[in-house]
């Protein structure tokens, strides 16, 4: 049975978050702030840690810093909770060595994915670190370690390119040389079907990656790019990008990670234009702009009728009725092309 050290203030989102990993077959240790969590850490050794930043003497930064120094808890996996959303901040808890970073209020399938996939990572990378015949320990791998650290060399190399609202980024069958890192802004990835209909197929968002094909064959995009709004990326020749990962197996591992989520929910985003009702389309398309956008249910959301209906996979005739609908029962408001969630749970469990 592993064990979960969770880092958390806030008593009753302690409480209730470290019963519910314990019903998933965590043990569980809490700490009620840093110093505690810290002292706990160093006598515990969890298999991993989940920490709040905003606590009071000792922040989660401070935390992750004095245990990265330790070399008894420096390999522990370590996950950041944290109400901060702005891009600066989750870089800056990446920068520290954090490898995860979940924004409250958080779902307990996205908690548990974390927990779960951070865990199989440690476990890869201590099976890669065993020694093997004739391998000389002395030379330790140098450059690019993670891929916060790749994401970081993007900043540092890459090609900064700016582009205004709508303005297309790379067309489907174009030649695919970079690969781009988002610094600011939002880009959808869309292709178009037999009838001339856009389908939107993922939305990008600062901190992402855009723009991958294969690293073998010189296969041109199989889709287009456009920015949503004002864009700013980072761009490094893929052939560059391909040596860094030639040296870096760590990097490699945790990349192909990242694209297999990305096809997990390409998958699943196709699963519900598929199989589900115009209502729940419309529903789940509401709520997927609002965490890519970063609102609260507090906050509107502009967007494009056309670009909702794209991502939903509906007409957009067939949008705007529903939207009326959810108008008329209280689930949201509409000024302009502004919607507002006013009632954020009967949206999410709409079939």
């Amino acid at each position: 049975m592993k064990t979960i050290l969770l880092i958390e203030d806030d008593s009753a989102l302690r409480e209730n978050t470290a019963e519910m990993l314990e019903l998933s077959g965590y043990r569980m240790h809490t700490a009620a702030n840093g110093k505690l969590g810290i002292e706990q850490a160093q006598t515990q050794k969890p298999d991993i840690i989940i920490c709040d930043i905003m606590m009071p003497e000792v922040d989660g930064y401070q935390v992750l810093e004095r245990l990265t120094k330790d070399p008894n808890t420096s390999q522990i996996p370590f996950i950041f909770l944290s109400a901060k959303t702005e891009h600066k901040e989750v870089r800056k808890g990446m920068d520290l060595g954090a490898d995860d970073y979940l924004t409250k209020p958080f779902e307990e399938e996205e908690l548990l994915s974390a927990v779960e996939s951070r865990l199989a990572k440690a476990h890869l990378l201590s099976l890669q670190q065993k020694p093997i015949s004739g391998h000389d320990d002395s030379k330790v791998e140098q450059g690019v370690r993670n891929l916060n650290e790749l994401k970081n060399f993007f900043d540092d190399n890459g090609t900064l390119s700016n582009y205004e609202k709508g303005e297309v980024i790379y067309e489907e069958g174009g030649r695919s040389n970079y690969i781009f890192l988002i610094l600011k802004g939002i880009v959808k990835s869309h292709k178009m079907d037999e009838s001339g209909k856009e389908l939107i197929t993922k939305l990008y968002k600062a901190d992402d990656f855009l723009g991958f094909t294969s690293f073998i064959e010189n296969i041109p995009y199989q889709e287009s790019a456009t920015a949503m709004e004002e864009v700013e990326l980072a761009g490094i020749p893929k052939n560059d990008l391909k040596d860094v990962l030639g040296t870096s197996k760590n990097v490699s591992l945790e990349l192909m990670n990242l694209l297999t989520d990305n096809l997990v929910a390409a998958k699943d985003q196709l699963l519900q234009m598929a199989y589900s009702s115009v209502r729940k389309k419309t529903a789940q398309t509401i709520l997927q702009f609002a965490m890519i956008l970063n609102k609260t249910p507090e906050e509107s959301i502009k967007i494009s009728r056309y670009d909702l209906a794209s991502v939903a996979g509906i007409a957009t005739e067939s949008l705007i009725r529903t939207l009326s609908g959810f108008k008329k029962d209280g689930l949201i408001n509409i000024e302009g092309r502004n919607i507002k969630i006013l009632d954020l749970e009967r949206l999410r469990t709409i079939e």
